[in-house]
C-alpha cells in the first residue's frame, strides 16, 4: 500500500506520519508526504523530536503534492484542517482519501518544554494510528470496510 500524508505547508504532521509510518509500516506501507503551499524547508523541532524519538529524518523534505503523480498513492491521508477542505489534484481521484485530523505543534506558543510535549503527543498519536494502519493494510479489508476502519483511526 502506498500513502500521500498531505498538508497545506508538508512542515510538521505530515512529515512526522512520513516518517513514523516508513518506521513501523516497513514492507507493508510506502509513504510520502506533500503540501498544497509547500514550506520548503522542514520544520526543525519536527526533525530533532524525530530523531530523539528513534526515527529516521533523512530524506525528509517539504515539497509539492505535484511531484507525486507519479507516486499513484492508494491512500490520500490529510492530517490538518486547512487541507481536509482543498481539492486534491485529479490523478488523487483513484486514491481513497482520509482525514486524520493533527493538533499543529509547530504553532504552539509556550515555553521549549510545553513544545517540546506537544510534539511528543503528536508523535505518539500518529504512532498509534500507524500501528491500526499496519494491521489494517495486512488484513487487506474491501474498499468500504477500509475507508470505514481509516476514517475511525482518524476519531480517535
Amino acid at each position: 500500500m502506498k500513502i500521500l500524508y498531505i498538508c497545506t505547508h508538508n512542515r510538521c504532521r505530515s512529515i512526522l506520519s512520513e516518517a513514523i509510518t516508513n518506521h513501523h509500516a516497513q514492507g507493508i506501507i510506502e509513504a510520502r508526504s506533500a503540501g498544497s503551499q509547500p514550506a520548503g524547508e522542514v520544520h526543525p523541532l519536527s526533525l530533532q523530536y524525530l530523531q530523539e524519538t528513534g526515527y529516521a529524518v533523512d530524506g525528509l523534505q517539504s515539497q509539492s503534492w505535484d511531484e507525486f503523480e507519479d507516486f499513484a498513492p492508494d491512500l490520500v491521508v490529510t492530517v490538518c484542517d486547512s487541507a481536509a477542505g482543498e481539492t486534491c489534484p485529479l490523478w488523487f481521484g483513484k486514491s481513497t482519501k482520509v482525514h486524520w485530523g493533527l493538533a499543529d505543534p509547530s504553532k504552539l506558543q509556550g515555553s521549549d518544554e510545553q513544545k517540546k510535549q506537544a510534539f511528543l503527543d503528536c508523535i505518539e498519536q500518529i504512532k498509534t494510528r500507524v500501528q491500526a494502519l499496519v494491521e489494517i493494510a495486512r488484513s487487506q479489508p474491501d474498499q468500504k470496510t477500509l475507508i470505514e476502519q481509516l476514517a475511525n483511526l482518524g476519531a480517535q
